[in-house]
């Protein structure tokens, strides 16, 4: 039997869902009240009003095409019509007096200024009867209100389908079928579903994994063979538990986002769904970054509107192939545009051939950690790369104060924990890594140590 909707909720569904058409709300109730259906926590929506729908449309088709980059060692034609733009409309900028000369003397940002005042960083010109608003916390230590707009979300989709198309993935789901399902694996997250207006209202669910928010937990494989998206977006986490699955859905493209995704595990991912898994290096303040490719040796840009420096920790550029932070400058979130924005991520950079766009090599999330060997030290790159050959969807590891190595992951008490261990102790010696289970589930610091001069 399908609950009839009071006449409150139904304009809170209008509010979500400005241009739902009678396919569209058939297509939430399914989303909603199929037998298997988890619980959804929470109520989300498009927000999308009829222009700005075909604004968003207009928006893909340009950057699915557009040229990203700029010549090796030169900035973008765009950048200082940017700079003065924002010196003009943003309050934080604005206090800072005439633009200075010099694109690199600049004063940088970071996430800490953001979580001071974030409404220091909005324009004049943002439309705050429209405006929406999302908190994160991250592993700084630095919980953020970002700023963005119905449009700029609804934005995330282009660059993603930029991503696929590099892979020869276009997406084809429309009205009656499930675009995308968005997965999560926490005791407690954020679940709603949804409808993607530029995809002619094709069905979105964001779910979590975790067994308690379903009915049964035999549940899970049931709902998402019932809604076969054609997308499924999620991080190693999450995926881990989607392997458990006795699952018969055959998704065109499986998207990780947030968390490092080893090469073992996506080769799993791969092998079991037949589809090519695209490992995208995203942030809240920044959207979709890059995507990895293989061929190119690294995660390729994908915003035609973004400028990336690699910074050394004084602020100052580092020489050409240095590994450096990476720095934005752009983005396509006009209720918070970026001017150097230090991102806490760490690369470096290199210029593919011909129009192909700039590549970030050797990504790490957060600053570098060296860990000290019996030999010297090492940098946590080479801790990812003793592990890349192993399915371990997330992990963190610890040095501490005496040079003991911890590795935490929450398969420690497996065969596979034992096998992480031995891949550690070829880089630190017999005996020196201890196991220990990790049991956070989200937002762990993946390296960290605490010996004088792992940070330096």
């Amino acid at each position: 039997m399908v609950a009839r909707m009071s006449v409150a909720q139904a304009d809170a569904e209008r509010e979500r869902f400005p241009t739902l058409s009678a396919a569209g709300s058939a297509m939430l109730a399914f989303l909603r009240e199929h037998p298997a259906a988890p619980a959804y926590r929470n109520e989300s929506g498009n927000k999308l009003l009829a222009h700005e729908v075909e604004e968003v449309r207009h928006f893909e088709r340009e950057v699915v095409t557009a040229r990203v980059g700029w010549p090796a060692g030169g900035k973008p034609a765009w950048l200082m019509d940017f700079v003065r733009d924002t010196f003009a409309s943003v309050p934080h900028y604005r206090q800072l007096g005439s633009v200075p000369r010099d694109f690199e003397t600049l004063p940088t940002v970071s996430r800490a200024d953001f979580a001071h005042d974030i409404a220091a960083f909005v324009p004049d010109s943002a439309d705050l009867t429209r405006m929406i608003n999302f908190r994160t916390t991250g592993t700084t230590g630095h919980p953020l209100v970002i700023a963005s707009h119905p449009v700029v979300a609804a934005r995330y989709l282009a660059f993603h389908k930029r991503a696929m198309r590099r892979f020869g993935v276009e997406l084809t789901h429309g009205a009656g079928q499930v675009g995308v399902v968005l997965l999560g694996y926490q005791k407690r997250c954020f679940t709603y579903v949804s409808v993607t207006p530029t995809m002619g209202e094709s069905g979105l669910a964001k779910i979590n994994l975790y067994p308690d928010e379903w009915r049964s937990p035999d549940d899970r494989a049931t709902y998402l063979d019932a809604l076969a998206p054609e997308v499924v977006a999620g991080d190693p986490i999450s995926f881990a538990e989607l392997l458990k699955l006795p699952l018969t859905m055959r998704p065109r493209v499986l998207l990780s986002v947030s968390m490092l995704l080893l090469p073992a595990l996506r080769a799993q991912l791969e092998q079991r769904f037949g589809c090519p898994v695209l490992d995208i290096y995203s942030l809240n303040e920044v959207g979709p970054v890059a995507v990895f490719d293989a061929a190119a040796g690294g995660h390729v840009l994908l915003q035609p509107q973004l400028y990336v420096e690699l910074l050394d920790p004084a602020g100052r550029p580092v020489a050409p192939g240095q590994r450096g932070e990476i720095t934005v400058t752009g983005g396509f979130n006009f209720c918070l545009p970026l001017l150097r924005y230090r991102t806490g991520d760490h690369a470096s950079l290199a210029f593919g051939a011909g129009d192909d766009a700039p590549v970030l090599l050797g990504l790490s999330g957060r600053s570098p950690v060296r860990y000290r060997t019996r030999s010297g030290w090492i940098n946590n790159i080479d801790v990812t790369h003793a592990l890349q050959h192993l399915p371990i969807p997330h992990f963190g590891v610890h040095q501490c104060a005496d040079g003991r190595v911890i590795l935490r992951l929450a398969q420690a008490r497996t065969q596979l924990g034992e096998d992480a261990r031995r891949a550690l102790e070829a880089l630190f010696g017999a005996g020196a890594v201890a196991l220990e289970v990790l049991t956070a589930q989200d937002k762990t610091v993946q390296y960290s140590s605490d010996l004088d001069g792992a940070h330096g």
